[in-house]
């Protein structure tokens, strides 16, 4: 028969969820046809994960991994907490954190193509996929990098629900540890209002403009109040303009400028935001069981 392409070995791999080399097999063994390749597959329990492929995958975990001036923050996604106690994931998630870090990838795809003990990254999390019987993806992560005059602040809370790497330009890794713990705590969206976006100022100061006039205030003292909210909005929002957690008497730029230090970048992962996750009823499945 005519060769396998590798178009078809990766069609095969992206409706079953198995490893490249599983996928071929499957082909051969059935001389290319994609139909049969997948009842070969699920006859030989190979395509567990496929069945999963529509789940939402909103539990998981983070980890950060540190190596000399180089640093990782990634988030592995599950179908339940549960699985974020599993020996086998935690090892999954570690072995993805430390390829990633050693390898610098550029996007989600290069580092699912990374190879860590002669299997893909994509390979690895297919085979959790079958082993540990939940969805797994990899999410997001990001690289970091420092110079030896900076510093790294990493903390995780909950067990890795949350997960925050700071890097700071002087003061030390204390100092950047306790940044990365309000960041944790507090969320902010920027380093500084300046990197606040135009669009986002306007949009958000037409807001506070009609809602000012819904309070009936005099049209001659809306553009104080707006000025005022305004303030208020970007320091909520700016990371060097909060109040510092453990001390709400400073901002945290004085804070890190009393120590020599300044905020250069920070990265913070919840698991599972911005992940719209499934309700379900536990009646309702019963019953939904029940009629099949």
């Amino acid at each position: 028969m005519s060769k396998i392409s590798a178009k078809l070995v990766k069609e095969l791999r992206d409706m079953t969820g198995v490893g490249m080399m599983d996928a071929k097999k499957a082909l051969v063994e059935v001389e290319g046809d994609i139909e049969k390749a997948v009842d070969f597959l699920r006859e030989k329990g190979m395509a567990k994960a496929a069945k999963k492929s529509n789940r939402i995958a909103a539990e998981g975990i983070t980890e950060i991994v540190e190596k000399g001036n180089k640093a990782v923050i990634v988030e592995v996604n599950a179908e339940t907490d549960f699985v974020a106690k599993n020996d086998k994931f935690l090892k999954l998630v570690d072995d993805i954190a430390n390829a990633i870090l050693d390898n610098d990838p550029s996007t989600l795809d290069d580092a699912l193509a990374l190879t860590v003990d002669g299997k893909s990254v994509a390979d690895l999390i297919a085979e959790a996929t079958t082993v540990i019987g939940e969805k797994i993806s990899l999410r997001r992560f990001k690289v970091l990098s420092k110079t030896d005059s900076q510093h790294f602040g990493a903390y995780s809370h909950m067990g890795g629900r949350i997960s925050v790497i700071v890097l700071l330009e002087g003061a030390n890794d204390d100092i950047a540890k306790d940044v990365a713990m309000h960041v944790a705590a507090i969320n902010p969206k920027y380093i500084s209002r300046e990197q606040v976006s135009p669009e986002e100022l306007e949009h958000e100061k037409t807001v506070l403009t009609e809602q000012a006039l819904n309070e009936g205030k005099p049209a001659n003292i809306v553009e104080k109040m707006i000025h005022g909210r305004l303030n208020k909005f970007l320091s909520e929002i700016s990371l060097n303009d909060q109040p510092f957690v453990k001390d709400p008497d400073v901002t945290v730029s004085k804070y890190v400028t009393s120590h020599d230090g300044r905020v250069l970048d920070f990265v913070r992962f919840e698991v599972g935001e911005g992940i719209e996750k499934r309700q379900e009823n536990f009646a309702d499945e019963v019953m939904g069981q029940i009629k099949k």
